[in-house]
């Protein structure tokens, strides 16, 4: 079984590119990008934390921040934001503004769930389903797959698909349309994409902010394992 500490690492490999060095350099999007990572990333687990720091930081600036990193203390519950954050922000401060801050839980799936019949792996093939609130995602089919939806009347209203992706892991991206929100959606088609995940010989993973209730129940609901939570500053 894959320990925590390790999981934290392959999702912040899925999250973000690197450099050699481990720096991080642009969000992983499937479909590329040129949005530049979180300028550092702290990531919590009981059995070890893992930090990274982005490419364009001065070398002393990542020295500071990696010893503070270095004494965070390993928890237990993540609710808490890390014990240095204040601190952080204040030395990435010097370098330029801080933008954003963004912290939140990070998921393991545990088993498979079963198939259910009224999900649809969407292609390029099939994807008028999408028309009439997911449209957008029509170009990206190619890249952001395996590409799950349920189907009411011939048309989407929830889907997850891979949002972040590597050889070793899947990030779920969920969206579900307003007017079909707590019905359970989200959460048949989380599964459903985990399983064709699985089934590509890759490791289904799941994150979402500590503001985000409804991504949270959706975890609940499918019983994964939290692992840690991560902790970005922009």
């Amino acid at each position: 079984m894959i320990k925590d500490y390790e999981l934290m690492n392959i999702h912040v490999r899925a999250l973000f590119t690197h450099d050699s060095k481990s720096r991080l350099l642009f969000v992983n999007e499937p479909s590329g990008t040129t949005a530049r990572a979180s300028r550092m990333f702290l990531g919590q687990t009981r059995a070890g934390n893992v930090w990274r720091f982005r490419a364009d930081l001065p070398e002393n600036l990542c020295e500071e921040l990696a010893a503070l990193c270095a004494k965070e203390p390993v928890v237990e519950e993540f609710r808490e934001p890390p014990r240095y954050a204040d601190a952080y922000v204040r030395l990435l401060e010097q370098h330029a503004p801080v933008r954003e801050l963004a912290a939140g839980p990070a998921y393991q799936f545990t088993k498979n769930a079963g198939q259910s019949k009224s999900v649809l792996a969407v292609t390029e093939e099939n994807a008028g389903v999408l028309q009439g609130g997911f449209e957008d995602f029509v170009a990206e089919l190619p890249d952001w797959q395996p590409f799950i939806a349920l189907v009411e009347n011939d048309r989407a209203v929830s889907v997850c698909r891979s949002a972040r992706i590597t050889p070793e892991a899947h990030e779920a991206g969920v969206e579900t349309l307003p007017d079909f929100r707590g019905k359970g959606g989200a959460q048949t088609v989380t599964a459903e994409w985990a399983r064709f995940v699985r089934a590509a010989g890759a490791m289904p993973l799941y994150s979402t902010t500590w503001e985000n209730a409804a991504s949270q129940a959706v975890a609940r609901k499918l019983n994964l394992r939290c692992y840690g939570a991560d902790f970005h500053i922009s």
